[in-house]
């Protein structure tokens, strides 16, 4: 499971410091058009704003793009949302939430549309570009989104509204609330209208904690459909469960189709926790929505610290069924900038990957990659990454 490693302000410039050096120290090639690049195996880097500043650098992505075709990646997914707040000028977040988009881009970076920005120079590169909606449903306690609109919270069983992350205080909107939901089609439609995108990408936050669904709204729609009853107490009990389940999947589905009707060819990406850890947890079917026809490309996070964990989540036996359906790679995690991966674990998890003839793999995160505090060394490092990326057989 994918520990999200959230950071107050004043780590912005650290992140910053060693986004410069990284940048700075590394020799890249001018940026020049190239054919889109057929995709035989998904070479993927998650790009965010969390413990990273390659957003925000005035350089940063056109660094980051540049090195990441060198070292032949064909797949960035860049953050579009998170935190209660996008990454590209949105009309939809200012109507709603009153924030344009992050403020740190407006103060910072001297362009204006940082995922245009991605978009242009990934395309440029060869590569697919596939917008990331990374928090799903999450956002900040003290956010303005939680703040004018606290009706769209869920609830645990004592009326409160479940605080992740401790101290950073991450609340859950409720994903079965039509407001809610709008707001997140609203978003996915004006990336997937005003952009030139390979695709959009939900993760494990797109999801409901199973704890979550004793809020007001969902009260009264279980009474509505079972005849006045109130949910169980129990809040693992199965039949509660899958109903909340089944409203998931129906958002899912509303995406999906709406998505497609706007862009036939635009990918729906799904980045999920394992399955079973996913449904227990988070009430995310994730296998009923491939199997409905409503995902078409799977990154699984198997996030795992060694091998054997890592081995065991490879091995569920619904992958090879799904990868009959659509792509299924793995997201395999290179830490943080202050406590990287080793190399040689990463390179034996892509080599995992690839003995199991699976559709190939993406790096979270873009900044851990490079590690300078890492067992290795920078050049070590860059060095490493090329060889096993390199290595297809």
């Amino acid at each position: 499971m994918r520990a999200i490693i959230k950071r107050p302000w004043q780590w912005v410039s650290l992140s910053l410091i060693i986004t410069v050096l990284i940048l700075g120290l590394q020799a890249v090639k001018p940026i020049q058009a190239n054919p889109p690049k057929a995709i035989d195996e998904i070479r993927g880097v998650w790009l965010t704003n969390v413990s990273s500043a390659v957003l925000y650098s005035p350089w940063g992505i056109d660094r980051a793009i540049a090195q990441l075709s060198q070292l032949d990646f064909n797949t960035i997914y860049p953050v579009a949302w998170n935190r209660g707040v996008t990454f590209y000028p949105s009309d939809t977040a200012k109507e709603t939430i009153g924030r344009k988009q992050d403020l740190l881009l407006n103060t910072i970076r001297f362009r204006q549309d940082t995922l245009e920005e991605i978009i242009t120079l990934g395309h440029q590169q060869g590569m697919r570009v596939i917008p990331w909606f990374e928090y799903g449903f999450m956002a900040p306690k003290n956010s303005l989104l939680a703040k004018r609109h606290p009706s769209w919270l869920a609830q645990s069983r004592d009326g409160q509204a479940l605080t992740y992350h401790g101290k950073y205080g991450l609340d859950w909107l409720n994903p079965l609330h039509p407001e809610v939901q709008q707001l997140l089609i609203d978003l996915i439609v004006e990336v997937v209208t005003r952009y030139d995108v390979d695709g959009i990408q939900l993760d494990d936050h797109f999801s409901l904690p199973v704890e979550l669904g004793y809020d007001p709204f969902t009260l009264w729609l279980y009474q509505q459909e079972h005849n006045g009853e109130i949910p169980p107490e129990n809040y693992q009990n199965e039949a509660w469960m899958r109903w909340r389940a089944n409203k998931l999947t129906q958002v899912v589905k509303r995406i999906h189709d709406r998505v497609k009707e706007i862009k036939p060819d635009c990918i729906v990406s799904l980045s999920p926790n394992p399955r079973a850890f996913a449904y227990r947890n988070y009430l995310q079917d994730w296998q009923t929505w491939v199997e409905a026809g409503l995902i078409d490309e799977l990154v699984i996070q198997v996030y795992r610290s060694g091998m054997d964990s890592f081995l065991r989540d490879l091995s569920d036996p619904v992958i090879p069924k799904l990868q009959q359906k659509i792509p299924v790679a793995i997201g395999i995690s290179t830490g943080t900038v202050r406590t990287p991966i080793p190399l040689n674990l990463i390179e034996q998890q892509v080599n995992a990957v690839r003995d199991r003839a699976l559709d190939g793999f993406s790096f979270f995160y873009w900044e851990s990659l490079w590690g300078y505090i890492a067992p290795e060394s920078p050049q070590v490092r860059r060095r490493g990454l090329q060889e096993i990326i390199a290595k297809t057989e």
